[in-house]
């Protein structure tokens, strides 16, 4: 989430890290675009609004590594952690890049590992979406309300451990949340909608904190300060309630899934028997009879 102290000008230039970020950012873009083109290329559907999405998440995660963002230090820094750790961690997730990853692979090892990851023990601890938010959420107060976010500014190695960590935990958390790919668990609409709950009041709470004391060893103006903490405040709250919107439609569609198999087995009473391996076919006795 956090990229860059000062965000890069003509002065500045560009450090390792963002353009590292930004390569990376328009690669992941790339590969998944290659993947949808050749499933519709063998006749295969794939919403090409996926493909946006995708592409938006990338393309704004290459953006806040490189371009030029308003504001001062601090709120240019906020910017970037909405963009790079909630917004496109979001886009990424409605893209579905697991699905399309299992759909367009051909048999093979490749296409073997994948599913196994997912269905894994350890990937299920990490999916759990209180986990998932103790390791975002929990990580921005540690970063803001410790001396890490200045020391971060003077050792490269740390703010790229603590950016690799704060990035992944923000992808982590949407995926978590959204659980639009498979995984070898899927929680509860209960379970993830009181997650983002606590996790939203908690994001907002730190904003507050920020508004009013900068990070221990940190000198950002006043100005710069509130500015910043207002990105995160009302920034996280938008992201957060398309969060809340993506839970809502996928209880809307799960439920209206499930009338339409209950619909189908009362007007289809026959098919659960033959699935249950019987030999009576209730309607078609002569049938029955015969089989038997």
């Amino acid at each position: 989430m956090t990229l860059a102290h000062v965000h890069p000008g003509p002065d500045t230039g560009l450090g390792p890290l963002e353009s590292v970020t930004a390569v990376a950012a328009l690669l992941v873009t790339v590969a998944y675009l290659s993947a949808a083109g050749r499933l519709r290329r063998r006749g295969d559907a794939w919403p090409r609004w996926r493909d946006v999405s995708c592409t938006a998440g990338g393309g704004g995660t290459a953006w806040a590594a490189v371009g030029v963002l308003p504001g001062g230090p601090f709120t240019g820094h906020m910017i970037q952690h909405l963009v790079v750790g909630m917004a496109a961690p979001l886009l990424l997730a409605l893209a579905r890049p697991l699905t399309l990853a299992l759909r367009a692979l051909a048999p093979g090892r490749a296409r073997r590992f994948l599913p196994a990851l997912a269905h894994s023990r350890t990937v299920g601890w990490f999916v759990f979406p209180p986990l998932a938010a103790l390791l975002d959420v929990g990580g921005l107060w540690l970063l803001y309300r410790t001396e890490l976010f200045a020391a971060m500014e003077h050792q490269p190695l740390l703010h790229g451990a603590v950016h690799a960590h704060l990035a992944a935990a923000g992808l982590l958390f949407a995926f978590a949340v959204c659980q639009l790919d498979p995984v070898c668990r899927r929680w509860s609409i209960a379970v993830r909608g009181a997650t983002l709950l606590a996790a939203g009041a908690a994001h907002g709470l730190l904003a507050k904190t920020l508004y009013a004391h900068p990070p221990p060893g940190t000198g950002f103006t006043t100005a710069d300060l509130r500015g910043g903490a207002q990105w995160m405040y009302y920034g996280g709250d938008v992201v957060e309630a398309a969060l809340a919107v993506v839970l809502g439609v996928g209880w809307y569609t799960a439920g209206g899934r499930a009338r339409v198999r209950r619909a189908r087995r009362n007007r289809y009473p026959s098919r659960d028997n033959r699935t249950a391996g019987t030999t009576e076919w209730i309607g078609r006795p002569d049938r029955a009879r015969t089989r038997s």
